[in-house]
């Protein structure tokens, strides 16, 4: 999974760094920053309640594709 985070839609509620603090922080402007955008199968859930719980719709989530 992959995850991306729209900065323009941000306004820095926070749920996200709450939620997932492997994944997200508040940067000093007091908006949301990925500190990863490549997610590991034991925070996808974390991540995918994160992205729920973000009031602002933020967060958008992407299966990775597997090639063989």
């Amino acid at each position: 999974m992959e995850v991306f985070l729209d900065d323009d839609s941000c306004r820095g509620h926070g749920v996200c760094a709450a939620l997932c603090p492997s994944v997200f922080v508040i940067a000093d402007a007091g908006y949301a920053e990925t500190v990863r955008s490549d997610i590991p199968a034991a925070l996808e859930a974390a991540v995918a309640e994160a992205a729920q719980g973000c009031p602002e719709r933020a967060i958008h989530l992407k299966e990775k594709n597997h090639a063989n």
